[in-house]
């Protein structure tokens, strides 16, 4: 199943939520890699763009990528067999009716 195709947002990469004033915060990973030096089993690594990436085989689901996460960019379902973050696939802004979201390189590292 392509997860751009759930409805739960629960199990959404990036959270998207109402401000003051009619505005939207989005939380989207800025992919830092402080997420990469807290996996034991290296399953988070960053790629040739600069986005981390988890290799599902190597994650064991001890989750402490999740609690590490200060800014809460890596999520985590019980329906979901690992660990979730937003890879800057481009999925949520192409599919935004507003075309309020965009993919941009910022610093050699793409961000949604």
């Amino acid at each position: 199943m392509a997860w751009y195709k759930e409805s739960d947002r629960d199990k959404s990469a990036i959270r998207i939520s109402a401000v003051d004033q009619g505005g939207f915060s989005v939380l989207v990973c800025d992919q830092c890699g402080v997420c990469m030096g807290m996996c034991s089993t290296m399953a988070l690594s960053a790629d040739d763009n600069g986005v981390v990436r988890l290799d599902k085989k190597a994650c064991v689901g001890c989750l402490v990528c999740v609690g590490e996460c200060l800014r809460g960019y890596m999520h985590y379902h019980d329906d979901v067999a690992a660990p979730f973050k937003c890879i800057a696939c481009g999925i949520c802004a192409s599919k935004c009716p507003n075309g309020a979201l965009l993919i941009a390189n910022e610093g050699g590292v793409q961000h949604a």
